[in-house]
Parts: C-alpha cells; sequence; structure tokens
C-alpha cells in the first residue's frame, strides 16, 4: 500500500515528460496540461491505494487514453463546426444578428498549430529533435516517445499503447529512420553527438 506523499514524488516525477508528450500530441499547450492534470487526477482517485511498482505503467495508458480522448473530442468538434455554415443569415434578410465568425474562438483556432518549437531556440539539438518528433504519425511518436522518452521497455510500451510488441518495434523503426533522415538533411550527423 502506497502513501500520498509516495503518490505527489511520483506524479512530480512524471509531469514533464507527460506535459511533453500531451504536447506533441495536441499541439496546444493548453490542451497538454488539462489532458495531464486529468490523467494525474485518474491515476489518484483509482489507482492511488494501488503498489507504487504498478503506477508507471497504469499512468501511461491513463495519458495515452486521455489524448486518444481529446483527438476523438476535436473530430466531432470539427464536424459539428462544419454544420455551423447552415446557421449562415438568409440573403433576403440583410437585418439578420447571427455571424459566425463572432461564434468562433479564433484565437485559439489561430494559436493551435503554434507549439513549443517556435519558441525554443532553434540552435539547439532538443529543439531540433522536438521539432522533428512532433512531424511523426501520432503511433509512430507515442511508441517513440514512450520507449526511448519514458524508457519503457518493449512490452510495457505494447501494454501502453494497447498494441502488439510487433507493432511498437515496427513503430519505434520507422520513428528513428525518419528522425534520422530528418536530422541529416537538417545537417546533423554523428559527428554533432
Amino acid at each position: 500500500m502506497a502513501s500520498e506523499q509516495e503518490l505527489s514524488l511520483f506524479l512530480r516525477s512524471v509531469q514533464n515528460r507527460a506535459f511533453k508528450r500531451a504536447q506533441f500530441a495536441t499541439q496546444n499547450p493548453d490542451s497538454a496540461l488539462d489532458i495531464v492534470q486529468d490523467s494525474m487526477i485518474r491515476l489518484a482517485e483509482k489507482y492511488g491505494d494501488h503498489n507504487a511498482s504498478e503506477w508507471p505503467m497504469l499512468f501511461q495508458r491513463i495519458l495515452s487514453n486521455a489524448i486518444l480522448d481529446w483527438h476523438r473530442r476535436q473530430k466531432v468538434r470539427a464536424g459539428w463546426m462544419t454544420n455551423m455554415s447552415e446557421f449562415h443569415p438568409a440573403e433576403d434578410d440583410p437585418e439578420s444578428e447571427f455571424d459566425l465568425l463572432e461564434s468562433l474562438d479564433l484565437g485559439r483556432l489561430n494559436g493551435q498549430g503554434e507549439g513549443s518549437d517556435r519558441q525554443l531556440e532553434r540552435a539547439q539539438t532538443l529543439a531540433v529533435l522536438e521539432a522533428e518528433i512532433s512531424k511523426l504519425p501520432e503511433r509512430q511518436r507515442e511508441a517513440f516517445l514512450l520507449r526511448y522518452w519514458e524508457g519503457l521497455d518493449v512490452a510495457e510500451t505494447a501494454g501502453a499503447m494497447g498494441c502488439s510488441e510487433g507493432s511498437v518495434k515496427t513503430h519505434c523503426s520507422r520513428a528513428t529512420q525518419t528522425l534520422a533522415k530528418a536530422l541529416r538533411a537538417r545537417g546533423w550527423n554523428d559527428e554533432n553527438e
């Protein structure tokens, strides 16, 4: 049985990496923060009384599910927003009060594509790597971050992602090949390490 202090220490130890992972997945710092906070709350509420050795895998699974849920909600919202065109004012009624642009949160939409790569200095190796990681397909990025950022083994990564170990190996291999090619194209090679 783990204590509240142990849980607090665990959550502090994973918060920064979890935020980066969520930010890569959403390209939105506010959404990433919400996802990480919700994941931490779920872990504390549902699994806080479990053995501390179980928390890393449980947290990674909760975080993965929260990111997938966010993407599903975004698809639903996008579909709903395309239907907003039906609410345009009638052409024969110039006095109509409805304005679609006023109903949209344009500030959020305009900033959604801006991630940490615009804020970090591109001269640093980490910034270059982060920019390239963010371009990876979602499943490759998730496998890469779990294996090499979080340090999970193949079996743990497969458990967190809900797929086979072979799929994890394939996703990681493709991600590392893509990243290596992108870094070489930017002038990075083994000599820069």
